[in-house]
């Protein structure tokens, strides 16, 4: 990145952000595990931070993907932090635009030719907003590299500045598109970091972006807290049969769709927003044990779903969704015994009366010494294969039923992937000064910056906020009770797992992220963001504030 020998704000956001792009890092890849050893030498050669303490810190032991911390000192030990992640989905989906997908002038340009006759609505509003020449394009620039840019934006100034009160400290993750392995372990050694340097943490700005298809006033946010996801299991093991003898058995897959259609939008699960309803829970993936072809009915099926909350804890979402699971499989027996009443042969039917719903903990608590071992044997071997953890939890699941030597129809739940919880700021001290600085600071940007800035109450997306801010910690243990994988393949603590600080979200709006019409609403990202987030930092770290 090539430096003007007089920089704006503005300017040094722009620069940032397009630099910050043109270096690849998608999720999973060698561009990844690269990014962070070499945006910590561009910030050593950064002349704004040649006084600051820049170092990297490994997501694990061989991992090979680092956070990458700086620390800029003012006067007396009050602390800021500016966090983000730097990976980003993959590039494939350019196609033949696919070597431009990290060069945002050159893309745009390519972009806006390529959509003159478009006729699809978002291409048509992606040709549009080109033509203004209000958006950039560029795979991860929107999600989240500009975020990150106008946080190095905030950052030079501070530097810069005579004597600044506090300090700021700035932490780029890596994996949020996956598993958020970068915020996890930034979150667990911050208590240590603070501890060793002196530093009075007192709140943690997250710089992630925000979508609005409209005219960006749903962009122009400050998030107060966040949404928490949940992926919620249920692998059914059914009788199999001959399909041409199917009352001998009963079919795994026909009973995962009943759990599925049960549970789609259902009400049960829909946490409310406020004051407002939530987003209803929906299927994420199904499919059934079988791994080829044959006549019988499938063994085995398994079900995920996505469902988010606000205030709702982990324990009470597994009760509601054990519930549902137990209500639909009640309900499919019901109706096949509707179904076949006139030909007064019911077959299995006439043993089975209920599908009992196990817990995976549950399960784990019928084997002996002996089954617990093979199943730890083998749950390592899973850890170490290259598998989304969805697909690591059904298989770890299905070898502990095997194990149990139960019989089926049944139904065990649990999660299959990490927890991200929901985020409120408390009404603790700290969290109350937070936000009165976001309020204080919103209310004032129509008139300072020229945008109208609105705080609400609710980041719209899954964030590594979840990590960083006041969440209960206590919900996690129910979770790693159930969640097959957690061992050997999240490996996250119970304990100090979570940053518990008060944590708020302002970062850049703009379209389309994860889709190739990513693109980044400029005027605000380069012009209004930066002075957003300074002024939070300021009023926060200024020696009357309280």
């Amino acid at each position: 990145m090539t430096r003007n020998p007089i920089e704006t704000l503005s300017s040094r956001a722009r620069r940032w952000a397009v630099g910050l792009t043109e270096q690849k890092s998608v999720t999973g890849t060698d561009g990844e595990a690269a990014f962070g050893p070499w945006l910590a030498a561009q910030l050593r050669k950064e002349t704004a931070f040649q006084n600051a303490e820049v170092w990297t810190i490994e997501v694990g032991p061989q991992d090979g993907r680092h956070c990458v911390a700086m620390l800029l000192r003012g006067t007396g030990r009050p602390t800021v932090l500016l966090t983000g992640h730097y990976d980003t989905v993959g590039t494939s989906d350019y196609g033949q635009l696919e070597p431009l997908a990290t060069r945002p002038d050159a893309l745009t340009k390519a972009l806006h030719g390529s959509l003159v006759a478009a006729n699809a609505p978002a291409a048509i509003l992606a040709h549009h907003d080109f033509a203004g020449g209000e958006f950039l394009a560029g795979r991860g620039l929107l999600d989240m590299k500009a975020g990150l840019a106008a946080g190095l934006a905030v950052c030079a100034e501070f530097a810069e500045s005579a004597k600044p009160a506090g300090n700021l400290l700035f932490i780029a993750v890596p994996d949020e598109e996956n598993n958020s392995a970068g915020a996890r372990k930034a979150a667990q050694m911050l208590p240590g970091l603070c501890k060793e340097r002196d530093l009075d943490l007192l709140a943690v700005i997250n710089l992630d972006a925000i979508a609005d298809d409209g005219d960006g006033s749903k962009g122009r946010v400050i998030a107060l807290g966040t949404v928490g996801k949940l992926l919620p299991a249920a692998c059914v093991v059914g009788v199999p049969s001959h399909s041409g003898f199917p009352l001998n058995g009963l079919n795994a897959g026909a009973i995962a769709a009943a759990i599925a259609t049960r549970i789609e939008w259902a009400p049960e699960l829909t946490d409310m927003c406020g004051t407002g309803p939530g987003t209803p829970p929906s299927l994420l993936g199904i499919r059934d044990g079988k791994t080829g072809y044959d006549a019988t009915t499938p063994r085995t099926a398994h079900a995920t779903f996505n469902v988010l909350s606000y205030r709702r804890a982990p324990s009470e979402v597994l009760d509601r969704f054990d519930s549902l699971c137990a209500e639909a499989a009640s309900l499919l027996l019901q109706e096949l015994r509707r179904r076949v009443s006139a030909q007064h042969e019911t077959g299995l039917l006439e043993v089975v009366q209920s599908i009992p719903v196990h817990r995976y903990e549950t399960l784990l608590a019928r084997l002996e010494e002996p089954e617990r071992l093979r199943l730890e044997a083998v749950s390592a071997s899973i850890a170490a294969g290259e598998q989304p953890l969805p697909e690591k939890c059904r298989l770890i699941t299905e070898q502990a039923w095997e194990l149990s030597r139960l019989a089926g129809p049944a139904i065990v739940t649990g999660f299959g992937s990490i927890p991200y919880l929901p985020t409120n700021l408390s009404a603790q001290p700290a969290a109350a000064r937070l936000r009165a600085a976001a309020v204080e600071v919103g209310d004032g940007a129509a008139a300072r910056h020229g945008s109208v800035v609105t705080c609400a109450d609710y980041f719209a997306g899954i964030s590594d906020m979840s990590f960083f801010g006041e969440a209960a910690e206590s919900s996690l243990d129910v979770v790693a009770r159930n969640t097959p994988a957690w061992k050997d393949s999240v490996r996250w603590p119970l304990t100090r797992a979570l940053a518990n600080m008060p944590t708020i979200n302002i970062g850049p709006w703009g379209r389309d992220y994860h889709t190739p019409l990513e693109r980044l609403h400029v005027g605000y990202a380069f012009d209004v963001l930066p002075q957003l987030i300074r002024d939070v930092c300021a009023r926060l770290l200024r020696p009357d504030a309280s």
